[in-house]
C-alpha cells in the first residue's frame, strides 16, 4: 500500500538537496499532497499559534458555532446532509492588503501571532514554489512571478475548528473538493485526525503529526505545470462524537485577481504529445465561477474557462 509522502526538508541546502527534491517532484505528481517537517518555522512557535486559538475558539467562536447548529437544526437531522459543512470558521487576509487590524473579536497579542505566522508562511510558499520552479525546469521565481498579477498575490489564513458532532455519519466537515488556487500551506491539528484525500479511487488519510505543514496544489498549479501536477479531491470527516474537536489553520497563497494563468510554455514545448491542454484565463474569472461549482469535479471548470476564452474574440468581434 503507497505510504503517505513525509519529506524531511532539514538538509535542503545541504547535500540531501537531490533527494528531497525527488520526494516532492513524486508527491507533487502522484499525490496532489504532502507533509513537511524540519521546514525552518520553530516548534514553540506553533505551539504558541495552536494554543491562542484554540483560547481564541473558546472565547469567541464556540457559542456562535452553537447558536448555527440549533438556527439551522443540524442536530436533529436523520438523513444524511449534503449542501452544509460542520466548521466553524473565520478568514484572515495578509496580501495584498491585511484585514488582520479590523477583525475585532481578535485581541491584540492573537493578532500579533498571526501576523507573524503568516509572514513565516508566505515564505515557506515561495520557497516551496521555487522548489517546485527547479524540479519544472523553470527559472526561480517563475510561478511566483505567474501568481503576481498588479499587486502581488493573494494570501490568506482560513482558521477553521471541527467540533465533536452527534452524528458524525451523517455531515461532513468539509466535502470533498479541490483547491482552486495556488499552493496551499495546512498547520493541523496533531491529535485528531480527519482529513483525508482522494488517490486511485480510495480516500487516505493525510496523518496528523506534531509541527508539521501539511502542503496540497490547487488547481492553479495544475493548469501552470500543464497537468504534471494536479490538485486533489479531499475532504475533512468528522471523528469525535465528544472531546475538543479538531483545529486546522490552511495559509493560501494564490494568484493576485488580475494575474493572468495559462499554461507554462516551457512545460507545452517539452510535452509534445499533450501540446496546451488548460485554458487560459484571468483569476478572478475562475474564482467566481469556482464558488458556485466548489463542490463538484474541477474538469468541468477547466472547459467552462476553455469555451469562455474560444468565445472572447467573437464576442469582441
Amino acid at each position: 500500500m503507497a505510504v503517505f509522502p513525509i519529506i524531511n526538508l532539514e538538509n535542503i541546502n545541504g547535500d540531501g538537496r537531490a533527494k528531497i527534491l525527488e520526494q516532492i517532484e513524486d508527491a507533487c505528481q502522484n499525490w496532489g499532497f504532502f507533509e513537511l517537517v524540519n521546514h525552518g518555522i520553530p516548534h514553540e512557535f506553533l505551539d504558541m499559534v495552536e494554543k491562542m486559538t484554540r483560547d481564541h475558539d473558546k472565547k469567541c467562536m464556540e457559542e456562535r458555532f452553537k447558536e448555527t447548529v440549533l438556527s439551522k437544526g443540524l442536530e436533529a437531522a436523520q438523513a444524511e446532509v449534503n449542501d452544509m459543512d460542520w466548521e466553524s470558521t473565520f478568514f484572515l487576509r495578509h496580501l495584498p492588503e491585511s484585514n488582520i487590524s479590523q477583525m475585532s473579536d481578535l485581541d491584540e497579542e492573537y493578532k500579533k501571532i498571526m501576523k507573524e505566522f503568516a509572514k513565516k508562511l508566505e515564505n515557506l510558499a515561495e520557497e516551496l514554489l521555487d522548489l517546485l520552479c527547479e524540479n519544472l525546469g523553470l527559472e526561480k521565481g517563475y510561478l511566483k512571478n505567474a501568481f503576481y498579477g498588479s499587486k502581488g498575490p493573494t494570501f490568506g489564513t482560513k482558521v477553521s475548528k471541527y467540533p465533536p458532532c452527534p452524528k458524525p455519519d451523517l455531515i461532513k466537515g468539509l466535502r470533498a473538493h479541490t483547491d482552486a488556487g495556488g499552493i496551499i500551506l495546512l498547520f493541523q491539528d496533531d491529535k485528531v485526525g480527519g482529513l483525508q484525500l482522494l488517490k486511485d479511487g480510495d480516500w487516505i488519510d493525510v496523518p496528523p503529526m506534531r509541527h508539521a505543514i501539511v502542503v496540497n496544489l490547487g488547481d492553479q498549479l495544475e493548469v501552470i505545470t500543464n497537468g504534471r501536477y494536479k490538485s486533489v479531491m479531499h475532504r475533512v470527516l468528522i471523528t469525535q462524537t465528544s472531546g475538543t474537536g479538531r483545529m486546522s489553520i490552511a495559509s493560501f497563497y494564490n494568484p493576485g485577481s488580475d494575474a493572468v494563468i495559462y499554461p507554462a510554455p516551457a512545460l507545452v514545448e517539452k510535452d509534445e504529445e499533450k501540446k496546451e491542454v488548460y485554458p487560459k484565463f484571468v483569476f478572478e474569472d475562475y474564482m467566481k465561477l469556482y464558488l458556485g461549482v466548489k463542490f463538484q469535479a474541477k474538469e468541468p471548470r477547466f472547459e467552462a474557462m476553455k469555451a469562455n476564452a474560444n468565445l472572447g474574440p467573437m464576442a469582441t468581434a
